[in-house]
């Protein structure tokens, strides 16, 4: 009975748990005045809730099949890569030449060396935080890992619109991030929210364009890129 009466409590504290929605609108900061529209490209905006509150036990575990960031085509795919703080991320190149994977921002700050064709490498990105990825040899290269602490995360279609489920009763710190656009009001996020309720659909968050930091970039020296040899 007492096995019972636990699994029992267990499923009414999973019952609880529901969808949290919210709707991306970007502001195309290219246009002015009254004639300021509105951009559609409102996508791979991620937004996630970290929770103030400790949540109730026997919540699901969330399977992650292995995180990888493909080296093919002078690219990376995918461009965004959405991982939980301690995760390992493969770097396999499937290009006919070298490569040599880094970043210097402030997410984590790594240097794996030229690799050639048919070989990987890998990265443990033990801290939250934006890690710009780059190729020391191709400039056309760019790609970003998000590190999070919390499961409850979402990242928006073209349509602007994000899903967060499973998001148990409580209070969170609610946070935005975006490549190339960031909240027009800054002093807003990340802001607390509290979630109660079968479903919740929090305020519409505002986007405000900018220049991404994968534009223009120098090599891991600090210099400009050199022209690439024909066989790169």
């Amino acid at each position: 009975m007492t096995s019972l009466c636990v699994v029992l409590m267990a499923i009414s504290a999973l019952a609880q748990d529901m969808d949290v929605s919210v709707k991306i609108i970007v502001n195309n900061q290219r246009q002015s005045g009254a004639g300021q529209k509105k951009s559609s490209a409102a996508s791979d905006v991620v937004v996630w809730l970290s929770p103030l509150q400790e949540l109730p036990s026997g919540l699901p575990a969330r399977q992650h099949a292995p995180y990888r960031l493909l080296q093919k085509d002078k690219q990376f795919s995918p461009h965004l890569l959405v991982v939980p703080t301690g995760s390992n991320v493969e770097f396999p190149n499937e290009d006919p030449f070298f490569h040599n994977v880094f970043s210097l921002f402030n997410g984590k700050r790594f240097d794996l060396g030229l690799y050639e064709s048919g070989t990987s490498r890998s990265v443990r990105f033990d801290r939250e935080g934006v890690s710009y990825i780059f190729c020391n040899i191709h400039p056309g290269m760019g790609a970003v890992v998000l590190a999070l602490s919390t499961p409850f995360y979402g990242v928006s279609g073209a349509d602007g619109k994000v899903v967060i489920h499973g998001v148990p009763p409580g209070s969170y710190r609610l946070e935005v991030w975006n490549e190339r656009a960031k909240p027009l009001n800054p002093n807003e996020f990340p802001r607390v929210v509290r979630i109660a309720g079968e479903s919740e659909r929090l305020e519409d968050i505002v986007l405000t364009t900018q220049q991404s930091p994968l534009d223009d970039h120098k090599n891991k020296f600090g210099d400009d890129y050199k022209p690439e040899p024909d066989t790169y």
